[in-house]
């Protein structure tokens, strides 16, 4: 995964990286610490890698930050067009009962930011490809 296209791809939301690793590419046991503004607040999260297949998976985990637990599983397969990305993200918000009440709006947010880093990535593939 690299640090540097992932952060290109939130810039809307300021996204930086401030500790581990915070540049290049990131691999099994590394981790990274994010911060960004999400909802004008800001907030911290640090990332670690907890499987790592390559070229067919990937999965990154709250180590640190504002969820209970978060996990993110990148997969990769094959396709008639290329590569087929898939994401599959599971959380649970902070907070008990109260958190559970935002969880379904928080999960919208989330399935945004991601499309959004699609996005950069295909407009970047794109790019590579032409």
């Amino acid at each position: 995964m690299s640090i540097d296209v992932h952060k290109a791809s939130m810039r809307r939301s300021r996204e930086r990286a401030i500790g581990g690793v915070t540049s290049g590419s990131i691999g099994p046991g590394e981790e990274v610490t994010w911060l960004a503004w999400h909802f004008g607040v800001p907030i911290r999260m640090t990332s670690r890698i907890t499987e790592y297949e390559r070229p067919v998976r990937f999965v990154d985990e709250q180590a640190r930050g504002p969820f209970a637990w978060f996990r993110h599983e990148h997969r990769f397969e094959p396709s008639a067009d290329g590569t087929l990305m898939l994401d599959d993200v599971s959380f649970a918000a902070p907070l008990g009962w109260l958190g559970r009440l935002v969880e379904p709006a928080l999960g919208r947010y989330l399935r945004h930011l991601i499309d959004v880093r699609n996005a950069h990535l295909r407009d970047i593939l794109d790019l590579n490809a032409g």
